[in-house]
């Protein structure tokens, strides 16, 4: 095992880079960079008149004719080409692309993000900053779904073909039919002060005064808040697990052992959890890394920005709309790493539900 585990960690190196170079690669033809958003919002605020003061200038030069290197920005006409010079400069532009993502790619290996463009701050910390909203997020969605799953989809497979396997497969079709964002504003026109009901708050994980509030209360209205975004998530995310559940359940439950279990006299409790619950869960008890990245940061993604939660998803969004590159890569570098340890992991959680599984004897 200690050599496929080695294996697997030097694969990871190549992949990362080839997710890094193409996502790096494609950022080179973007339009609207952080050099033309800078540019866009000074000339939306009335031009060279507010760049430098009363003076007209910035960074000490007068605004006359734009030259070749303005000319490369859209908005940058009229603008002091020394002043857009300081502007690459200011945001590493100012090197080669191959230069940068020299840098960049060393940067990264040490854990070094740099600090955001548009913010007074690291891009680690930052991204710690926000973290701990994802996780919650992450980990009750998991915990929910799974607590929800796996025993509806023992009930459906124990009940095969009868009127409660087929409504339930209407109403999981249904909540897997239904993206979780529209679902999400539909919950808030009901329940948060839309046309109906305003049960429930708008935005945040708590309110203002939730350091001041005793722990029960402090409870009370972290769960009060939470209602509605994990409902509009649970929903989509319950029915994949929910089907893999039964169906693994269904393949067991068919095979000779399970016969002659029952053939041994055992009860239907005994052959369902003695013997088929371990070889049936194998394959979705070895999901839950997977599952957990999934909703700790891209199944969140648009329930944040819907709900105002300041977590990952919605600093991620942020960060691409204003072209925050040091916070996009970061994000991306940090999840696809994570993405291929959590792949190793699922691994090792296969062995360890089911040491029949030797990943030695394979090749990768």
């Amino acid at each position: 095992m200690g050599a496929y585990i080695l294996r697997r960690i030097l694969l990871m190196i190549p992949t990362l880079f080839g997710i890094m170079a193409i996502s790096f690669a494609v950022i080179q033809f973007a339009p609207g960079g952080p050099v033309e958003q800078v540019i866009a919002k000074l000339t939306n605020q009335g031009g060279s008149d507010r760049l430098g003061g009363g003076g007209g200038d910035a960074g000490g030069s007068n605004f006359d004719v734009a030259g070749d290197v303005s000319s490369k920005y859209r908005g940058a006409q009229g603008l002091d080409p020394e002043f857009i010079k300081k502007l690459e400069k200011q945001f590493g532009f100012d090197k080669p692309p191959l230069e940068r993502f020299g840098m960049m790619l060393w940067n990264y290996a040490r854990f070094d993000f740099g600090n955001s463009y548009f913010r007074d701050i690291s891009v680690l910390d930052l991204i710690l900053e926000k973290m701990p909203v994802s996780i919650s997020i992450g980990l009750w969605i998991t915990l929910l779904s799974y607590l929800i799953s796996i025993p509806l989809g023992i009930r459906k497979a124990v009940k095969d073909g009868s009127p409660f396997d087929v409504w339930t497969s209407g109403v999981v079709i249904v909540g897997y039919a239904i993206p979780g964002f529209l679902f999400g504003i539909m919950l808030m026109v009901l329940f948060a002060g839309g046309s109906f009901w305003d049960w429930f708050p708008l935005r945040g994980i708590v309110s203002d005064n939730w350091d001041q509030l005793s722990w029960p209360a402090k409870i009370a209205d972290y769960a009060w808040h939470m209602t509605l975004p994990l409902t509009a998530l649970v929903l989509s995310a319950f029915a994949t697990t929910t089907l893999l559940t039964k169906n693994s359940f269904l393949e067991e439950i068919r095979k000779q052992y399970v016969v002659t279990a029952r053939a041994k006299g055992l009860s239907e409790r005994q052959v369902l959890y003695g013997h088929v619950f371990r070889n049936a869960m194998l394959i979705v008890i070895a999901g839950f890394p997977g599952a957990f990245i999934s909703a700790f940061f891209t199944g969140s993604l648009l329930i944040e920005n819907i709900f105002s939660l300041d977590g990952l998803g919605l600093l991620g969004f942020r960060s691409v709309v204003e072209r925050d590159y040091p916070v996009v890569f970061a994000n991306l570098y940090i999840f696809s790493l994570l993405g291929l340890f959590v792949g190793l992991l699922s691994d090792l959680m296969y062995t360890w539900v089911d040491p029949r599984i030797d990943f030695e004897r394979r090749d990768i």
